[in-house]
This record gives structure tokens, C-alpha cells and sequence, in this order.
């Protein structure tokens, strides 16, 4: 089966933001110099961006907007909303709400930066979810930068190397969030994004005034790569729909690109009759095989259930699997001696 690989960014802010400073010309120009295939716009409380006209094809950068929902706590990225959905920032309001209304307007909806902590070190309010009761939602992030690289600012000493140098301070999603995520998957489908979150704030660190993160630098960090059935067809409308369903049905894959590119990436299991992909659901009859293929020498780690299931250190896996589960897969790649976080697939659902 042949998908072709499309590489964006989901979960930023633009000027349209109360917290964000950046024109979108100027954040689409960031995505065009790191070979940004789409890009998904969440300003919050507001579809301005689209209001102005600028939601399609921008050249060969393909915007797509929708709005992050942020009350106090249990923030929540929507898209394929026809309206922007009004939630007070300091309010407290049950997210089954607006998580029934995004569903109601036939939209996708993605739990955001679940177990975000902030930094006390500069003074970032924590902004987790706190309500894991609800149902209805497409998907969680799985890996949000922001949450990743703020977890490494303990001191002003290592502030300032990681901010120089975000990528080498990145340690991946959470334990908790991937391992809340596989519990979510094993009885019902909850589809797993990377997150960038990024705003460009102006921060005053040991007395200088540094921007926190310029989008060139930002975009090349936390991507979420879709697997589509055909190429984009440069129609605003069939490719924005092309992208919604993708992520809808956990075509995807979440990658820290810095290091390496991980387009390449692939992952399935067959058995003679049939082949499922990121998302699908396989009957298993008898025996299949899983198939794991990298761009790159790295550590793969096939993850079912929860649980790790078979690791390796090559850039092809390929083995016998006999039972039930939702099987996954983790990429770490060796930079500097050291195994770094890379691909984090979503599952394949074996019945």
C-alpha cells in the first residue's frame, strides 16, 4: 500500500493570540525554510486567521486553522470548526462541554499539553488536563515541546544551554502521558499528536531580553508527520479534509526532527489477506507479521499494550506476532553517545 508522507506542525500561536506577536506571512515563510509540508494554527479563543482569509495553500505551505480552547485548565486544540467556540480563559467549565460541541459541528478535537507543568524558575503557570473522565475526543498529545523543554529549566546556567540548544535537553513524552495513553487505547481509539505550542515571547533571562522561540528555529523540533491514501491536490478544500481525516483515523507519527528526518518511517502488519496501517485495526486469524522500517540506525522498541515487546538496535524489525493488542513502535537515535527520543508511532489496533 502506497501513503505519501506529509510532514506538519499542529499546535502553535500567530498575532491573533492575546499571548502571541507573530504575522502569519511571516510564520508561513519559517515553515517554508524547514520544508514544512502544513501547518495547524490554534490561536486562542478565535478563527481569525481564517476571517482574514489566509486558511489554504500559501505557495507550497498549506495553512490550516482552528482554535485552542483555554480555560484555566483543560485546554483543547479543535479543527474542522465552522465557528470559534467561546470559553473565558479564567473560567471553570466541564471540558465535556465544548469536547460535545466540537464533536456536535463534526470536528476533530485533540486533548493539549496534558501534563504540562510550567517552570517556576520564569514564572509559567502550569496548565495540565484534570478531567480524564470525559469521552468524545479525537486524540491527546502525546509529546508537546513546550512541556518537554520547560520540564529542563531548573537553573539559569542550564536555562540558558537549553535554550541554545533545545534538542539536546528533549527527553521525549512523559512516562505518565504515553503510559495513560496506551490504557486509553486498549478500549477505545484515542489518537496520539506531537504538539509544538510555540508563541516566539519576548523573556527577559539573566537580563536579556530573548525571544522564546523564533518560528525558524522552533519548526524544527516536535513534527507530526500524515499518511495519506493519494497527494495533496493543491484544493484548499480536499486537502484540508484530506489532513482532518488522516489525523481522525491516527494516520500518523510524531518525530524530533532536528537531529535526523524521519520521513521513511514505516510501520505495518500483514498476514496473506490483508495489511493494516498506523490506526487501522487487523484481524488477527492465525499469525501475522509486524514490519518496522527507520530512515536511520536507531533503537526500536515495539511496544503492545503497554508493555515493551521486542527491542533492537538496527533500521528494519520484522517479526511474528500471535497475539490481541495495540502495538506501537519507539524510535531512539544515537547522537552524541547517547539515545535520544525520535519516533513515536501510533498504533495499529489487533482484534
Amino acid at each position: 500500500m502506497k501513503l505519501f508522507d506529509y510532514t506538519g506542525i499542529i499546535h502553535f500561536h500567530s498575532e491573533y493570540s492575546w499571548d502571541g506577536r507573530i504575522p502569519i506571512g511571516d510564520i508561513i515563510k519559517a515553515a517554508r525554510e524547514n520544508g514544512i509540508d502544513f501547518l495547524m494554527l490554534t490561536d486562542h479563543s478565535c478563527l481569525e486567521a481564517r476571517k482574514r482569509g489566509v486558511e489554504g495553500w500559501n505557495e507550497d505551505v498549506l495553512l490550516v486553522v482552528g482554535q485552542e480552547i483555554s480555560p484555566r485548565f483543560n485546554h483543547y486544540i479543535a479543527f474542522g470548526i465552522d465557528e470559534a467556540i467561546a470559553v473565558d480563559e479564567e473560567a471553570t467549565v466541564p471540558p465535556q462541554e465544548y469536547i460535545d460541541q466540537v464533536k456536535r459541528g463534526d470536528g476533530i478535537g485533540f486533548i493539549a499539553h496534558p501534563d504540562h507543568e510550567g517552570t517556576e524558575l520564569f514564572h509559567v503557570k502550569q496548565f495540565p488536563w484534570m478531567d480524564w473522565s470525559v469521552s468524545g475526543y479525537t486524540g491527546v498529545g502525546v509529546w508537546d515541546f513546550m512541556t518537554d523543554w520547560q520540564s529542563s529549566l531548573t537553573n539559569y546556567p542550564k536555562a540558558l544551554l537549553s535554550f541554545a540548544f533545545p534538542a539536546h535537553f528533549l527527553r521525549g513524552p512523559r512516562q505518565v502521558t504515553l503510559d495513560r495513553w496506551d490504557r486509553l487505547n486498549q478500549t477505545s481509539k484515542v489518537v496520539g499528536i506531537g504538539e509544538l505550542d510555540n508563541h516566539d515571547t519576548p523573556k527577559k533571562i539573566c537580563g536579556l531580553n530573548i525571544s522564546v522561540f523564533k518560528f525558524k528555529k522552533a519548526f524544527r523540533f516536535i513534527r507530526t508527520h500524515l499518511l495519506l491514501d493519494k497527494p495533496f491536490e493543491k484544493d484548499n478544500v480536499k486537502d484540508i479534509n484530506a489532513i482532518i481525516n488522516a489525523l481522525r483515523g491516527g494516520r500518523a507519527y510524531v518525530a524530533l526532527e532536528h537531529f535526523r528526518k524521519s520521513r521513511g518511517f514505516v510501520l505495518y502488519i500483514f498476514d496473506n489477506n490483508a495489511t493494516a496501517m498506523m490506526g487501522d485495526e487487523f484481524v488477527l486469524k492465525e499469525n501475522a507479521l509486524l514490519h518496522v522500517e527507520t530512515p536511520a540506525h536507531c533503537k526500536i522498541r515495539v511496544i503492545r499494550d503497554g508493555e515493551t515487546l521486542r527491542e533492537d538496535i538496527a533500521t528494519r524489525l520484522e517479526f511474528t506476532i500471535t497475539e490481541k493488542g495495540v502495538y506501537r513502535v519507539e524510535a531512539y537515535i544515537r547522537i552524541l553517545y547517547k539515545y535520544r527520543p525520535w519516533i513515536f508511532s501510533n498504533p495499529i489496533y489487533v482484534i
